[in-house]
C-alpha cells in the first residue's frame, strides 16, 4: 500500500464514523477468553491505558510500528504490542498514547498527527482498559527505543497486516488450560492477544475504504 495522502484523508474520515466495535475485535480473541466485561462497563473499575496504532513511510509503503516488549516490564512480558501505557492524571487518552509513543520510541508527539481513535478494549489479565488511536507520521520515523521497555522494535508493512493469509490460529496452553489462539504471523513472529483484537478492528475498517 503506498503512502499517499489521499488514502489518510479517506481514513480519517472513515475514523469520525462508528468504528467496527467489540465484534471486530473478538475475531482475533483467544478463546476460552478470562472474564471481560465490555467498554464502558470495566471502564468503571479498571485502569486506563491508550495504545498508538503509528502509520508512517519506509520505501515508498505504508508501515505501522509494534514493540516487543522487555523482560523487566510489569505487564505483557516478552510479548509484541503497540507502543503506549497507563494515563497518567492530567492527561487525556490521546495524550497519553502520544506521550507514551514518544517516550518508548522517541517519536515527537509534535510530528504524529493523530487521525482517530478505535474501540476500547478491557484486557483482563492485567486489568486495563485500553484506548487505541491511529496516528500518522509524515516522514518516515527514526525509532530510538527506550531498552527498558522495547526489546525489539518491529516494523509490519499494512500490506501484510491486511492480507487474509497472515491470519494464523495454534492451541496453546495457557496457565494450564488448553486455548486456541489466533494470531497474525509476520516473519518468526506471532502477533496475538489483545493487541490482535485491536489491529482486527483496525483492520475491518480498512476493509471498509474504497481505496482498500
Amino acid at each position: 500500500m503506498k503512502f499517499e495522502p489521499s488514502f489518510f484523508g479517506k481514513l480519517e474520515e472513515r475514523l469520525a464514523q462508528d468504528a467496527p466495535g467489540t465484534g471486530a475485535q473478538t475475531t482475533m480473541a483467544p478463546e476460552p477468553r478470562p472474564g471481560h466485561p465490555p467498554f464502558p462497563a470495566a471502564a468503571q473499575t479498571s485502569s486506563q491505558a491508550a495504545v498508538m496504532i503509528l502509520l508512517y513511510p519506509r520505501d515508498g509503503l505504508v508501515h505501522l510500528v509494534l514493540i516487543r516488549r522487555t523482560e523487566t516490564v510489569l505487564h505483557h512480558r516478552d510479548q509484541i504490542g503497540l507502543p503506549g501505557g497507563q494515563v497518567e492524571a492530567g492527561e487525556t487518552f490521546e495524550e497519553a498514547a502520544l506521550r507514551e509513543t514518544e517516550e518508548e520510541l522517541g517519536v515527537p508527539r509534535d510530528v504524529v498527527r493523530v487521525l482517530g481513535r478505535l474501540t476500547p478494549l478491557y484486557i483482563p489479565v492485567s486489568d486495563f482498559c485500553v484506548s487505541p488511536f491511529v496516528g500518522v507520521c509524515e516522514q518516515s520515523p527514526t525509532f530510538i527505543p527506550d531498552p527498558i521497555e522495547a526489546a525489539e522494535v518491529i516494523e509490519l508493512p499494512l500490506n501484510r497486516l491486511v492480507e487474509p493469509s497472515s491470519v494464523r490460529l495454534e492451541e496453546w496452553v495457557i496457565r494450564d488450560t488448553p486455548v486456541q489462539v489466533p494470531f497474525y504471523a509476520f516473519k518468526h513472529y506471532k502477533i496475538w492477544g489483545a493487541t490482535a483484537m485491536i489491529l482486527a478492528e483496525f483492520v475491518e475498517l480498512l476493509n471498509s475504504l474504497e481505496m482498500i
